[in-house]
């Protein structure tokens, strides 16, 4: 690893840990294990390494891509959907320092939302062609359907263990529980066998 993406990743650290105001070059520097003279070979200031930070670490979230030809919309779009998640919760405390900044510093949202808006018409379109290849019923907004579940997602990701009670089922099962709410709303039949509901089993 350069100086450079030592500076970059410990700038993304420091950050996601205490914000713009705790992320002093000093703390930055000592992170990467270099000096302060160093540091500012590098960058200006404090605000260039930071907003360059942030979009590299931006950069570094992988969108996969959705199937030009959906043939079974529960197992790709689980996929993608376990596959966001994961990106989601793994820098949760970076989007919330990103978020609570918004007002007094929008840049530092500048480059996650771009991703975040790639991600929705990479759904929205998907979605799309589940309509026109009949795999969906037709009578929903793509664009709505796209943001319900990126919504679903995206609140359980950032705000799971920050307010526990607000989720009564696993993590793990998270993904699965949205999907098959969302495939309802839209029409698509899930051929996976549903699970019999406790109440409802039989007692020896």
């Amino acid at each position: 690893m350069d100086v450079r993406e030592a500076l970059l990743k410990a700038t993304v650290k420091i950050f996601a840990e205490v914000g713009s105001r705790g992320a002093t070059t000093r703390r930055i520097a000592q992170e990467a294990s270099v000096n302060e003279v160093t540091l500012f070979r590098h960058f200006a200031t404090k605000d260039d390494l930071i907003r360059e930070a942030l979009r590299w670490a931006a950069e570094q979230t992988s969108v996969a891509a959705l199937p030009a030809e959906p043939v079974d919309p529960p197992a790709e779009l689980g996929d993608w959907c376990r596959n966001h998640y994961r990106q989601l919760y793994r820098v949760r405390s970076l989007i919330r320092k990103s978020m609570g900044e918004f007002e007094e510093h929008p840049e530092h949202c500048e480059r996650a939302m771009k991703v975040s808006v790639h991600i929705s018409n990479e759904l929205a379109a998907y979605l799309g062609r589940l309509q026109k290849r009949s795999l969906a019923t037709s009578d929903w907004d793509p664009r709505a359907a796209a943001a319900m579940l990126m919504a679903a997602i995206f609140t359980d990701a950032i705000g799971r263990d920050t307010m526990p009670e607000r989720f009564s089922f696993a993590m793990r099962d998270a993904v699965d529980k949205y999907l098959s709410l969302f495939f309802r709303a839209i029409g698509v039949t899930d051929p996976r066998p549903a699970v019999p509901h406790p109440s409802k089993q039989r007692t020896s």
